[in-house]
C-alpha cells in the first residue's frame, strides 16, 4: 500500500460536482448496477460506539467504506460518525485509493435522494420543507436544488438558532428561506411544500403525513435502524414508496418496517426500487411519492470510483 493516494475530504468534493454524482449513479444503475445483490453493512458494537462495515464490488472496482458511530463524540467536539474508504482494483483487488468516508457520504447521500426526485417528483416543485441542520440536510438542499426548480426553503430544527443559522446559509445562495421549530409553523410549511427532506436522526416521525399534499415527494434518509422513524404510516400508506433496494429496506428501514410491523401496510406496497424507478418499472399513482434510503455500499463505491478516476485523469 505504499504510495496510495488518500483523497481527503476537501479532494472529494472538489472532484466530484453534486450533479456528477447523481449522474454517475443513474448510469450505474442503467449499465445493469442491481441494488439488491449489494451485500449488507456489517455492525459490531464496540465498547466506545459502533464500527460499521460497508463493502460492494462493481464493474472495475471493489471498495469498503469502514465508519465509526459514537454518540458522545459531539461532546468531545469530534464528529459523531468518522470514516475511511478503500477503494481496490475489480480484477486484482489491489489497493489503488483511501479517501475520505464521511466527505464522500455527505455527497452520495443527497445524490441518491436527488436521483429518486428526478423520477418521482413533478417538474415544477419549487418549495421544499427540509428537516434537520446538519451536513445531509444542507447537501439535499444543494442536491434537490441540482435536480427541481427550488426556490423556497423552509427549515425544520429544534433548536431555533441554528434553524435560522441554516435558513441564513440558504439565502445566501439566492434561496427565499425561513427556519421553523414549533409545532403549528411546521404544519402550514408542510401543506405548502413540493418537496420534504428528512435528515434527522429522530426515532418517531416527525410530522403529521396526512397534511403532505397528494402531489408532493417525500426524501427521508435520516436512519437505518428497524425501529427508528422520521415518517408516520399513514403517510407510508397512502403514498407511491420507492426505496434503494427491497432487500436493505425491509432490514433496516423503520419507515418501511414499522408500518409493515402494524399491518398499516403490507410488502407488497412497495413499488419498486431505485434501479426499478429509473427505468420506468415504478407505477405512480395517486397520493405523495416517497424515497426512503438506508444508505448502501453501491452508491459509495460508484462515487468513490468517479472521483478517483477524475483524481487520476
Amino acid at each position: 500500500m505504499s504510495g496510495l493516494p488518500y483523497l481527503d475530504a476537501a479532494a472529494v468534493e472538489r472532484l466530484v460536482s453534486m450533479e456528477q454524482a447523481v449522474q454517475v449513479l443513474e448510469d450505474a444503475l442503467r449499465a445493469g448496477l442491481d441494488p439488491e445483490e449489494t451485500p449488507p453493512r456489517s455492525l459490531t458494537e464496540l465498547p466506545a460506539g459502533q464500527m460499521l462495515m460497508m463493502p460492494a464490488a462493481a464493474g472495475r472496482y471493489a471498495g469498503v467504506k469502514i465508519a465509526s458511530v459514537v454518540a458522545g463524540n459531539p461532546a468531545r467536539g469530534l464528529p459523531r460518525i468518522q470514516g475511511t474508504y478503500l477503494l481496490f482494483d475489480g480484477d486484482t483487488l489491489a489497493p489503488v485509493a483511501a479517501m475520505d468516508g464521511i466527505a464522500l457520504t455527505s455527497l452520495r447521500t443527497p445524490a441518491v435522494s436527488a436521483l429518486a426526485v428526478r423520477h418521482l417528483a413533478r417538474p415544477g416543485a419549487r418549495e421544499l420543507v427540509v428537516f434537520g441542520t446538519g451536513p445531509q440536510a444542507w447537501g439535499h438542499v444543494r442536491a434537490l436544488r441540482a435536480v427541481r426548480p427550488v426556490e423556497r426553503v423552509t427549515v425544520a430544527g429544534r433548536d431555533p438558532g441554528r434553524a435560522e443559522a441554516f435558513a441564513a446559509r440558504c439565502r445566501d445562495l439566492g434561496l427565499t428561506a425561513e427556519a421553523v421549530w414549533t409545532t403549528d409553523q411546521v404544519a402550514a410549511a408542510i401543506r405548502r411544500a413540493d418537496l420534504v427532506a428528512c435528515c434527522t436522526t429522530a426515532r418517531e416521525p416527525l410530522f403529521d403525513g396526512m397534511l403532505t399534499r397528494d402531489d408532493a415527494t417525500v426524501v427521508a434518509v435520516g436512519s437505518h435502524e428497524p425501529d427508528a422513524r422520521e415518517l408516520d404510516g399513514g403517510l407510508v400508506a397512502r403514498a407511491t414508496l420507492v426505496v434503494e433496494a427491497r432487500s436493505a429496506a425491509l432490514a433496516e428501514a423503520g419507515d418501511v418496517i414499522v408500518p409493515l410491523r402494524h399491518g398499516t401496510i403490507t410488502s407488497g406496497h412497495l413499488a419498486g426500487n431505485l434501479a426499478e424507478l429509473i427505468t420506468g418499472r415504478v407505477p405512480t399513482g395517486r397520493g405523495p411519492r416517497v424515497f426512503k434510503s438506508v444508505g448502501m455500499a453501491w452508491e459509495d463505491l460508484v462515487v468513490a470510483a468517479a472521483a478517483y478516476e477524475s483524481w487520476a485523469h
